[in-house]
């Protein structure tokens, strides 16, 4: 078998690739399967594309993919399955996905995270949004053999066009990657946060919270992004998020937090931060919107917030108890393992080709 990976982005750079397919490529050789991977954008293109300005660079980048696209539409012939990560290209119709399915029959197996029908686009690439087709995304679900989502509510929306959807949620590697865990024996407590500068408005969900407890807890609160939002707080650190030191940096922190607005674009957001503090035994304070409530079982491995009130009560719990934190920080690590782990899924991930 050979299977083509067509991405947005160049391999081993963004977080939705890395945990939603790439992780899994090491082991397609076991299962008698061959691939390749292609990128729409280049690593030259990716490094400039979410910054603000360089348009030129951005438009050069874009051209340059749009091109790279034709070309490799010569050679789907020689594939068995065409897996499609969000989108073939990032701005107009389906049109390469249309080629794929309708001239050569090819089987496709469409895989999103999120719920980009919904017509949003980048603060440092609003002009884009003009140019983006949100409403391919249903369009090559119904072109697609197998539809891969991240969670129910993604399913439910796939299911709209094509009947073989699958959940297949996002995973981390608790082998390799994700292999250590927090000790909770620091006598500095951290409570933090981890993001891009697009989530970053999440954070004014909890800010009030933490300017409370800060006035009758002394803890750190830590922001680990590729943007400081230099928050008004007594004690707070920002560290840049680099995929070199990821882990060891969020193992800085004690208490994880993931708070969302509960709007139809959170809803179809997949728990990666909660997954990423559970799966190292870092005890999480999720917001109670969407897949949040599946992955942390509240009052077991952590906590589900949908108050300031509640913000405010299930934190401080966690920093005055430190046998509670490493008690949930066990036991979502078992959930991770159990339930959203390489392992645990890579089965259903290669049923998908069948």
């Amino acid at each position: 078998m050979r299977i083509l990976f067509l991405a947005p982005y160049p391999a081993n750079e963004s977080p939705s690739q890395r945990y939603r397919f790439e992780h899994y490529l090491g082991s397609l050789a076991e299962y008698g399967i061959r691939y390749d991977y292609r990128p729409f954008l280049d690593i030259s293109a990716w490094r400039i594309f979410f910054k603000p300005g360089n348009y030129i660079g951005k438009l050069s980048g874009v051209i340059k993919g749009f091109i790279q696209r034709w070309l490799l539409m010569f050679t789907i012939g020689k594939y068995d399955f065409i897996y499609i990560h969000r989108e073939v290209a990032p701005i107009g119709p389906p049109v390469f996905e249309w080629i794929i399915a309708r001239v050569y029959r090819k089987r496709i197996i469409y895989d999103f995270d999120d719920a980009i029908w919904i017509p949003v686009a980048s603060e440092h690439n609003s002009m884009a949004k003009g140019l983006k087709w949100f409403s391919k995304v249903g369009t090559i679900c119904r072109f697609s053999y197998k539809v891969s989502a991240g969670n129910n509510y993604l399913a439910d929306f796939a299911r709209n066009y094509n009947r073989s959807t699958f959940i297949i949620p996002t995973v981390v590697d608790t082998e390799n990657v994700h292999n250590l865990k927090q000790e909770h024996s620091a006598s500095k407590l951290v409570v933090g946060w981890t993001g891009t500068l697009t989530t970053l408005k999440y954070l004014d969900i909890v800010l009030p919270a933490l300017q409370q407890l800060q006035q009758e807890i002394e803890f750190t609160f830590v922001v680990i992004a590729n943007k400081d939002p230099m928050l008004p707080l007594k004690n707070y650190r920002f560290i840049p998020w680099k995929k070199e030191t990821e882990i060891q940096d969020l193992l800085n922190l004690h208490i994880g937090l993931m708070p969302l607005y509960d709007n139809p674009i959170e809803r179809g957001k997949c728990g990666f931060k909660a997954i990423q503090y559970m799966s190292l035994g870092i005890p999480a304070v999720v917001s109670s919107v969407g897949v949040n409530t599946e992955i942390v079982m509240h009052g077991e491995n952590g906590y589900v917030a949908g108050t300031d009130q509640e913000w405010i009560t299930y934190i401080r719990k966690l920093l005055m108890n430190a046998e509670l934190r490493k008690e949930f920080g066990i036991e979502g690590r078992l959930r991770i393992e159990k339930n959203y782990s390489v392992k645990a899924t890579l089965a259903d991930f290669i049923q998908l080709f069948s």
